[in-house]
């Protein structure tokens, strides 16, 4: 990696940590030369492209100065937090480093990135993705990896394909990810769902469903579930694994935040699986940037043929572009080293968010709203609102405050009967001092 590039990642890194804070000057060009054993032009460099980006300033004659932002110039109005986006910051995006991978993936590729590739992915980049994927206990093989055009592509597919099992309902936990569901109500696929809550499912209705229905998968998040931000234990996985294995149900295992992972003894279902029944979802976008467009698909050696074709038909292949600068970006360490960033990020966001939810529990000792806290969360979790309580009327509340936050209505389909009033809560937006104010805010508009 170029050299200006990792220090203007430092200098932003303890921008972000609150060594260099707003309006404060930064150290002189020949300071940061010296500290960084590298040459004032590439002090210079990786200046311009933080003072392009608007993180700091120049003054002339005087220095560097790290920029004042929008919210501390405006105290006293209205917050403006975004509590309801489950996208990245676009503050953390790498974009410089991408850049830079971009660049390098045409001088490398040239022409073949501008014609038609494989349905089953750049090849290269495949070699990357199945050793980085030992890193998630997932021990695939070449031929079983598919590069699709993110985590939704892959499930559109999954949706309407010939399993080996000849059923054709999906079952889907309740609350879920909403645009998988509608993508089915959409396109008329039969779908049922299971009620699934901060205590995990009804194992025993789960039997009965895979049992009783005509199950073709059971579509599931075991770790950080959208929108309830849980996690399944290890014993809950490897149970729902056994019935699946027993009733000949196939599992598509939405991995989405595998990489936000604190307890490195979390394993996917997958990795308790013979390769027969799982199929295993990986996704680029909350990491690096939604744009992306990059997911993984591991795929069992009986579904191969069939969701290689269809992929075929639907699209010929993913971006060969995409591809090409992600294979880089893995490769040259950018991957790893910004992962360990935003973790880093999120994570002591995680934990404010946590601290300000509990805090406001004990303080108000009210019946309006409960929050059943939940361990090791990545960005977002939920409240849950007294049934004579209306969700729209707080959301709507909240939004003259100029704050967003979302209800779960999309989460679930409209068939479900039990729906659960809550109040999802993301802060991959919301800057970390803002958090409790932002907390304390909205449950002042909960009456």
């Amino acid at each position: 990696m170029y050299k200006y590039l990792s220090l203007l990642n430092e200098i932003e890194n303890m921008i972000e940590r609150g060594n260099y804070r707003q309006g404060e000057r930064i150290p002189s060009i020949r300071s940061l030369s010296v500290s960084y054993h590298c040459n004032k032009s590439t002090v210079l460099r990786a200046l311009a492209e933080l003072e392009r980006k608007h993180i700091i300033y120049s003054l002339s004659k005087s220095g560097y100065y790290v920029v004042t932002s929008n919210a501390e110039l405006n105290q006293g109005e209205n917050l403006g937090l975004d509590f309801s986006s489950s996208s990245p910051d676009p503050a953390v995006f790498p974009y410089l480093d991408f850049q830079h991978c971009i660049n390098q993936a045409i001088d490398i590729y040239k022409n073949d990135l501008f014609i038609y590739g494989t349905p089953r992915g750049l090849p290269s980049l495949i070699d990357v993705v199945q050793k980085q994927l030992n890193n998630y206990q997932v021990f695939a093989k070449k031929q079983n990896i598919f590069i699709t055009s993110g985590i939704q592509q892959a499930l559109s597919i999954l949706a309407v394909i010939p399993f080996p099992n000849n059923r054709k309902t999906i079952l889907i936990e309740q609350p879920g990810y909403h645009l998988f569901i509608e993508s089915l109500q959409t396109l008329q696929i039969p779908v049922i769902g299971i009620r699934r809550t901060s205590n995990g499912i009804d194992l025993a209705e789960l039997e009965r469903l895979f049992r009783e229905e005509n199950i073709k998968f059971f579509y599931t998040m075991p770790r950080y579930h959208n929108p309830l931000g849980t996690s399944y234990s290890q014993k809950e996985k490897k149970e729902i694994l056994e019935l699946a294995q027993k009733y000949n149900v196939f599992i598509v295992e939405d991995d989405y935040l595998a990489d936000f992972e604190q307890n490195s003894k979390a394993d996917p279902i997958y990795s308790y699986d013979d390769f027969t029944h799982v199929i295993y979802l990986k996704s680029y976008s909350k990491v690096i940037f939604p744009g992306l467009r990059i997911g993984i698909a591991v795929i069992p050696d009986k579904l191969i043929e069939t969701f290689s074709q269809y992929k075929r038909i639907l699209d010929i292949d993913s971006s060969m572009l995409s591809q090409a600068a992600l294979e880089i970006y893995i490769k040259n360490g950018m991957f790893e080293r910004h992962k360990e960033k935003m973790k880093a990020t999120y994570f002591s966001r995680a934990n404010c968010l946590i601290s300000a939810l509990e805090n406001k529990q004990k303080e108000c000792n009210q019946t309006n709203f409960s929050y059943t806290p939940i361990k090791n969360i990545a960005f977002h979790t939920y409240i849950e609102l007294n049934e004579q309580i209306s969700c729209e009327k707080v959301i709507h509340r909240l939004k003259n405050k100029s704050i967003i936050v979302d209800g779960a209505t999309n989460n679930y389909l409209r068939s479900f009967p039990a729906r659960d009033s809550i109040l999802k809560l993301n802060i991959s937006n919301v800057e970390e001092e803002y958090i409790e104010e932002g907390i304390s805010q909205i449950v002042k508009q909960i009456f």
